[in-house]
């Protein structure tokens, strides 16, 4: 989990070890159970705890609610219900029509998780990511409970488009959310801890910008910034999602030595000028991977499965570094 640090990096460097049999990138698990999830927000567990997904709802169960998805040995899946039962009426009021809720984001400081997560309708920027905030993110623990914390950015009448969050702190310990998807791109905003909430002052400042593909209709969502060796790698989302067998988005990356940027690709092309490594597309019957997150040493992702007419399906890959980049490969189709 990239919020324990220290800490918590001793604990994952054990995980990955009994994973692999020595000290390196886990193996990519057999997964089983229940594996459609779209968006994953994912939790690996460690020293013997759950690992968890929250995802995107279902507008048919829950009210749409986020989905929650637990697992005691990180590959057979089980279903754990929805974060609450009816949506906060706030939200429901702030975003007509609005259905399920999007694209979660999980983030443990000082004890506390926080849940960031999306409320919009399709092909509108009359969006908002919201909070909420729990001990644990065991839905069986006596002590679970998410508490609503409200709007932290809504983007009506915006050139941005609110949905999509992903946190990350920088060497300071400072918070930073990025978000975005088409509009103007990826874009971000300074945190405070411990509200989770934007900075304090900064509340009405236009937020930065981090990525563009710079053409009609400006197909990149998604972001989720991880820090590795001395850089901040966001991992973007590009092109089309949510078309079954026919979606085309794929996972690019970028770094920079500073959280807020400017993030280049590995030809040195900048994310604000359409730039992007690679890190994983579409193979064979195994089709536009994308909503990433990552933790343990893992990838996590939804694709679509053209053996299955398009349904989605989660994704969890080793994620490896050679050179100073990520690298994630699919396994050999039977």
């Amino acid at each position: 989990m990239r919020s324990r640090l220290a800490a918590v990096a001793a604990s994952l460097l054990a995980v990955v070890a009994a994973m692999t049999g020595c000290a390196g990138t886990p193996a990519a698990p057999e997964l089983s159970g229940d594996t459609f999830v779209h968006d994953p927000a994912f939790v690996a567990g460690v020293d013997g705890e759950p690992s968890f997904l929250y995802s995107t709802g279902n507008g048919q169960v829950g009210d749409g609610n986020i989905q929650v998805r637990r697992s005691d040995d990180g590959a057979d899946w089980e279903d754990a219900g929805t974060v609450w039962d009816e949506k906060p009426q706030w939200l429901v009021d702030a975003v007509p029509g609005v259905d399920n809720l999007w694209a979660p984001e999980l983030y443990e400081h000082d004890g506390t998780w926080y849940l960031y997560y999306s409320a919009s309708t399709f092909g509108s920027n009359t969006s908002l990511i919201a909070l909420a905030t729990n001990t644990t993110l065991d839905p069986a623990d006596p002590d679970y409970e998410w508490v609503d914390q409200g709007v932290v950015i809504e983007s009506a009448g915006t050139d941005f488009n609110a949905i999509d969050p992903g946190i990350v702190e920088d060497a300071e310990g400072d918070p930073f959310m990025a978000f975005g998807s088409f509009w103007s791109g990826i874009r971000m905003v300074p945190l405070e801890w411990p509200s989770g909430l934007r900075a304090a002052g900064t509340e009405d400042d236009e937020p930065l910008r981090l990525a563009d593909r710079q053409s009609p209709p400006n197909a990149i969502e998604a972001p989720y910034i991880v820090p590795h060796d001395g850089y901040y790698y966001l991992f973007v989302s590009r092109d089309s999602c949510c078309q079954g067998a026919d979606s085309t988005y794929n996972i690019a990356v970028g770094r920079s030595e500073d959280v807020t940027g400017p993030y280049l690709d590995a030809d040195g092309v900048p994310l604000l000028e359409d730039g992007g490594t690679p890190v994983l597309a579409t193979s064979g019957t195994r089709v536009g991977p994308g909503g990433q997150s990552a933790s343990g040493g893992l990838l996590a992702f939804h694709w679509y499965d053209a053996d299955l007419d398009g349904q989605f399906r989660l994704g969890l890959l080793p994620l490896r570094w050679r050179d100073g980049w990520p690298r994630v490969e699919w396994p050999a189709e039977d």
